[in-house]
């Protein structure tokens, strides 16, 4: 996995409008990424591309404590708002695949989502008026953090900038109506959340093993699904390595991995995807347009 200690991050400027590329020092607080490299201005997704993670490691171990704060002061925004390339993962759970009567596909049934999906912590997850069931559904994300095409399941782990928890919404039953309406039941605004914070592999899993990982799907506080990585069809580092023999993956591409269940959601609800080791996201509902 990369050799990095630093969580990525946007934070919200003073006023709340721009959101800004920070990192997470785990004993020094949050710090702005421009704050660290003077002529840096953009945003997560660059820090990938551009390969500055080493560069910001250095620099946050060296930075005077003036550029720190404490990250509970801090709002967060989406990690970045244009992903190049967002895979999601249906029915990896052998159990969900199990409650909605489906077999466990015999490849990854995988689809992609637009840019336009994305929001971040604490936005309105919408409604939208085309769908009477719309579900939530918590996962943790895969974030790819170098070029990655034709890798080796052993190996597929060494691409993995962070993992991150994720709200993967669905337009139920428009989906229901025929298994073809699939990327019309997952493109609508909103039905992508993800953050606060891309958290390195090794911390996430910490002494354990990324099976033991829990992923948990939440709505007004109710844990109503949980599972664990291990009982996933596909692990994510076979989910890596397939879609790198499908296409090239680039730094900031996303695999969410799939989750142990989905929640009917209304508006006035507040949906959370909890991952053990990485974090807990939280959106409100309301009805959209």
């Amino acid at each position: 996995m990369m050799n990095h200690t630093l969580h990525l991050c946007s934070v919200h400027d003073g006023d709340g409008a721009d959101e800004l590329a920070a990192v997470v020092h785990p004993q020094r607080g949050v710090a702005l990424v421009r704050d660290l490299i003077r002529d840096f201005r953009g945003d997560v997704r660059e820090v990938l591309v551009e390969e500055l993670l080493d560069r910001l490691e250095s620099a946050a171990s060296e930075a005077n404590d003036t550029v720190f704060r404490d990250p509970a002061s801090v709002a967060y925004g989406a990690p970045y708002r244009h992903p190049r390339m967002l895979w999601g993962i249906g029915l990896n759970y052998v159990e969900h695949a199990s409650d909605l009567s489906e077999g466990v596909p015999e490849e990854p049934a995988s689809f992609i989502k637009g840019d336009h999906t994305v929001i971040g912590p604490g936005e309105d997850i919408p409604i939208p008026s085309q769908s009477e069931r719309t579900t939530a559904e918590g996962e943790v994300a895969v974030v790819i953090g170098r070029y990655c095409r034709n890798v080796e399941v052993e190996d597929a782990l060494d691409y993995v900038a962070g993992v991150v928890p994720v709200l993967d919404q669905t337009a139920e039953d428009i989906l229901q109506r025929n298994p073809r309406f699939l990327t019309r039941s997952k493109n609508f605004p909103g039905f992508f959340s993800f953050g606060p914070r891309i958290v390195p592999l090794a911390e996430a899993v910490g002494d354990g093993i990324l099976a033991d990982m829990e992923v948990s799907t939440v709505v007004n506080g109710e844990v109503l699904r949980t599972n664990t990585v291990a009982h996933m069809r596909y692990s994510p580092e076979y989910l890596i390595s397939f879609h790198s023999k499908v296409m090239p993956l680039y730094p900031g591409d996303i695999i969410s991995t799939g989750t142990p269940g989905a929640i009917h959601i209304r508006a006035g609800d507040v949906a959370e995807a909890r991952v053990s080791g990485v974090g807990v996201l939280s959106n409100p509902v309301i009805t959209g347009t």
